[in-house]
C-alpha cells in the first residue's frame, strides 16, 4: 500500500541554502475542500497527478501518477482553489532527504522543510537550520495554502 509518513518544520535560519539547488513547482487542487485531495503538479520538466487520503497522524494514503504535460497543462484549467507556486530544494543530511520548500506568490516569505519517513516512529537527525514541528498544524498542507495564503495569516 502507498504511505505517505511524512514530518514538517519551519527553519530557523538559512544555513540550508549553501550548494541548494531549487525545481520550479506549480500546482493546482482539483477538488473542493474534504479528507482527501487530488493535485495536478508540474515539476520542472515533469508532470504528476496525485491522490491522497485523510490525514491520520502523520501518515496517509498517496497515490502518485506521471502524466503528459499536456494533460497537466489541461488539468490546470480544472483548478479549484489558486494555483500554488514554490521552489524545492532537496538537502541530504544524515542520510535522509530533506525537502525544502520556499513558497512564491501568496505564500511568499513561507519556507518549510519536510522529511518523509519510513514509519511513524523513526529517529532521525535534525540539521541546526531545523526550527519548530508544524506536522499537525493542516494550515501548512499545500492544499490549505491554495485555499488560505499565507500573506491571509
Amino acid at each position: 500500500m502507498n504511505i505517505e509518513i511524512e514530518r514538517k518544520f519551519l527553519l530557523k535560519n538559512d544555513n540550508w541554502r549553501e550548494g541548494a539547488v531549487g525545481v520550479h513547482y506549480k500546482q493546482a487542487y482539483l477538488n473542493e475542500k474534504g479528507d482527501n485531495t487530488v493535485r495536478v503538479r508540474i515539476e520542472g520538466e515533469k508532470a504528476k497527478l496525485t491522490i491522497k487520503g485523510k490525514s491520520s497522524n502523520i501518515s496517509r494514503l498517496e497515490f502518485e501518477y506521471d502524466i503528459p504535460m499536456e494533460d497537466a497543462e489541461a488539468l490546470f484549467t480544472l483548478a479549484k482553489t489558486p494555483i500554488v507556486e514554490k521552489y524545492r530544494y532537496k538537502i541530504m543530511y544524515a542520510g535522509n532527504c530533506w525537502e525544502v520548500d520556499e513558497f512564491l506568490g501568496l505564500n511568499r516569505g513561507l519556507v518549510v522543510a519536510e522529511i518523509e519517513l519510513e514509519s511513524e516512529t523513526q529517529s532521525f537527525e535534525k540539521p541546526d537550520w531545523i526550527g519548530m514541528e508544524v506536522s499537525g498544524d493542516k494550515r501548512y498542507t499545500n492544499a490549505n495554502l491554495a485555499r488560505k495564503p499565507y500573506c491571509e495569516w
